[in-house]
């Protein structure tokens, strides 16, 4: 195969899976941010799973599952997408050989503990990172990773293994592109139906382990934590830390670029209110930070263990994620 590069346009963003949809459409000509991406796809939410292990440990999301991004962006907007999955991995990189070739840049879904680029010592078996391909020279594919400032190149091999990797959220070797984009997008309607569906999400859904519910239940979680199982608790902590601030953009960054989105959506719908209730999301976020450094400092003894602290924090995030949402839905009426 002769070397390829294809122009494109690399830009680092926040969120790997939101960043590569931004980049792949406005290689389209569909100019659209990260943040608007993000929040058209209405990809925010808050859920704890005891009954799904990472790790050993039960699961925590900050935002919605792989794909949501894709598809709940590609739906509301009127995107066409073309999606790829592979049985072996011979034929999966065959094929991304002849996308290449034939003058097109794909997103990928790999494994970044695979990916060579990334240093040994950050790497992890998080088998949903998203990446773009755009080219290959030698036996190297060029990448834009959104999350890395730079452009990067990955040996084949290590590729292979990240998109064929087994385990908890497979990639299959997972490869898709938009097909076809609107010139011109309803992004007023498509924002108030995000916005909707986002606020009931996490006001309104009748389970105690997803939305706002969803975070007073860990606080009564973590208030119940037992003195006795001191080894237990800086585990539990430090995996809730880790899956808020190292998986994607984690709790408080996802909540930092859904108040960039609204800062967008006040524009384009004329509504300047929903530039005050950014704020206000951008208050919960830094009360999610301030609840991570609390819980690291705990987990690290440089700080008591304080589990009722911890809980209070935690209630203190919900009550201010609460009061985004009600102003939201009172702003934004159904369509």
């Amino acid at each position: 195969m002769p070397d390829i590069e294809i122009p494109f346009d690399h830009r680092q963003t926040a969120h790997c899976e939101s960043g590569v949809m931004s980049s792949l459409l406005r290689h389209q000509g569909l100019q659209i941010s990260e943040p608007m991406t993000f929040g058209v796809s209405a990809a925010l939410t808050f859920a704890y799973i005891p009954f799904v292990k990472f790790g050993g440990m039960p699961l925590f999301a900050y935002r919605m599952p792989p794909k949501a991004v894709i598809k709940g962006l590609s739906k509301r907007l009127g995107i066409k997408m073309h999606y790829e999955t592979y049985g072996r991995p011979d034929e999966g990189m065959a094929a991304l050989d002849r996308h290449l070739e034939a003058g097109r840049v794909v997103g990928l879904q790999t494994s970044v503990y695979w990916l060579s680029y990334f240093p040994p010592d950050m790497r992890f078996h998080f088998n949903a990172h998203n990446l773009v391909v755009y080219g290959k020279r030698g036996g190297n594919y060029l990448i834009s990773d959104p999350v890395i400032d730079v452009r990067v190149e990955c040996d084949a091999e290590s590729l292979k293994k990240a998109r064929f990797v087994r385990g908890a959220l497979a990639p299959k070797g997972l490869l898709y592109y938009p097909e076809s984009v609107p010139a011109q997008p309803d992004y007023a309607g498509a924002i108030r139906k995000a916005i909707r569906y986002n606020t009931g999400m996490m006001l309104h859904t009748p389970l105690p382990i997803i939305g706002v519910w969803g975070i007073r239940t860990v606080a009564r979680k973590i208030r119940g934590l037992k003195a006795a199982k001191a080894k237990h608790n800086r585990l539990f902590l430090g995996h809730l830390v880790r899956m808020q601030e190292e998986i994607g953009t984690g709790g408080a960054g996802f909540r930092f670029l859904y108040a960039s989105f609204l800062q967008e959506a006040a524009a384009i719908l004329g509504q300047p209110v929903l530039t005050d209730i950014a704020a206000q999301l951008t208050a919960a976020g830094d009360e999610w930070r301030r609840f991570a450094l609390s819980a690291a400092k705990m987990c690290k003894d440089r700080m008591a263990m304080d589990t009722d602290q911890l809980a209070d924090q935690l209630l203190e995030c919900a009550k201010l994620e609460e009061a985004v949402y009600r102003r939201l839905r009172a702003e934004i009426k159904p369509s």
